[in-house]
């Protein structure tokens, strides 16, 4: 599929970027769904969709479109002087991260899951000083869990994060918008579930029996998963 759409002096709109946003994670196969044998979470409860950011690195048209989308999302919806430091999150966003400070001209950090146990044990590798205004990158989000975990490491340094960027962001469980929010953070996001099935049902990318069983699971997530745990 050729991207006919991409940014050039314009922002293309919040619904278009995630219309195309959706298609190609569709395109490069980063999207399964399987009701028949759920996938397994990080959590340990089943799931009939799971999605695969990282490969979108070996997808040089896509990846680059997608950070085109994902810097201009940020920009639009926190403001152009908002950062001025980019923190990717160990792994995932850590390429991310790197491919949105080259666009915006800002310096790259990232921040380790845990302290690495020698050396100067830190939690944030590059130049991250008091005040710095930062902009955490994931690859997606499901719960908002992690990222949490990454703002307190930043923070801790006496640097700001009030905003985190990704590509992919679930909009199944309703806590997740206020969690962030609560802890002093906005999420910003490319597209979600519902517009990687909208896309899904326009193309008949899977067939009408999951497509069915994937909307019930978005629809009530919890019962779903309770309903098919082993």
């Amino acid at each position: 599929m050729i991207y006919k759409k991409m940014i050039s002096t314009g922002f293309p709109s919040k619904k278009e970027i995630s219309e195309l946003s959706a298609a190609m994670l569709l395109d490069v196969n980063a999207v399964h769904f399987n009701s028949q044998e759920p996938f397994t979470l990080a959590s340990g409860l089943p799931s009939p969709t799971y999605i695969d950011c990282r490969k979108l690195i070996s997808f040089p048209r896509v990846r680059s479109a997608l950070m085109d989308f994902l810097a201009c999302t940020v920009l639009r919806e926190a403001g152009f002087e908002a950062f001025n430091n980019i923190a990717g999150g160990e792994t995932a966003g850590i390429p991310f991260s790197a491919l949105i400070a080259e666009r915006l001209a800002l310096p790259l950090t990232y921040v380790r899951k845990k302290p690495k146990g020698y050396g100067r044990n830190a939690r944030i590798e590059g130049v991250m000083t008091k005040n710095d205004r930062v902009l955490l990158i994931e690859d997606m989000t499901t719960d908002g869990g992690s990222k949490i975990s990454f703002i307190d490491a930043i923070r801790a340094t006496g640097a700001k994060c009030n905003n985190t960027a990704v590509i992919f962001y679930y909009d199944i469980f309703p806590e997740t918008l206020k969690k962030l929010k609560d802890h002093g953070t906005d999420l910003h996001y490319l597209c979600t579930w519902w517009d990687v099935l909208a896309v899904a049902k326009k193309r008949n990318t899977f067939d009408k029996k999951t497509l069915e069983d994937v909307e019930n699971f978005l629809r009530e997530p919890r019962l779903w998963q309770e309903q098919n745990k082993k």
